[in-house]
């Protein structure tokens, strides 16, 4: 026969044993499992917040170069630049002495900014998300000088998780998902 004490302590140790597997063994399975679910979820969610500015650039670009911006965004004073080719012919007419600098396009984006009344000095400061939609916040200059041979342009490398459009005046330009 068992003893007393014995009765009392076993079930107790039986508990205590399946509670620390519980918590060494299976949560641990289960919190993996759980996080491999949810990030792709946050890679699809939209960001809020300022996205992180990696690489920063501002100058001079040709007016007559304008038509090798992406054709929907020529006219606009905010786009984005999401492909390796537009942003090679892109970067050597804006700076034909620079070589062109390596960007990731399938995790990153280049957003810029650009004259188009006046020309002013222009300077990306920050790049603030809302539900995925990237504004693009500037400095410039304030001049009544007519745009003529060139404008100012400032252009900003993000990561693009996360983001969907541009602000780019009263509309939103879709970001594509590819490059």
């Amino acid at each position: 026969m068992i003893d007393r004490p014995c009765i009392i302590i076993l079930p107790r140790m039986f508990l205590v044993l399946v509670c620390i597997a519980v918590i060494t063994g299976c949560a641990g399975f289960e919190s993996r499992a759980k996080a491999g679910a949810e990030e792709p979820l946050q890679q699809m969610q939209p960001l809020n917040g300022e996205a992180k500015i990696l690489q920063l650039w501002q100058g001079d670009y040709p007016t007559a170069q304008l038509d090798l911006l992406p054709g929907n965004q020529r006219e606009n004073s905010v786009g984005f630049i999401s492909n390796a080719e537009i942003f090679e012919a892109v970067w050597n007419a804006f700076k034909p002495e620079k070589a062109v600098p390596h960007i990731d396009f399938n995790t990153n984006v280049v957003l810029f900014v650009k004259n188009t009344r006046f020309y002013n000095r222009i300077r990306i400061g920050k790049v603030n998300v809302k539900n995925g939609v990237a504004e693009v916040l500037a400095m410039e200059t304030m001049s009544a000088m007519p745009i003529e041979d060139t404008v100012a342009m400032s252009m900003v490398v993000v990561s693009r998780q996360g983001i969907t459009g541009v602000q780019s005046g009263d509309g939103i330009i879709q970001i594509d998902k590819t490059k």
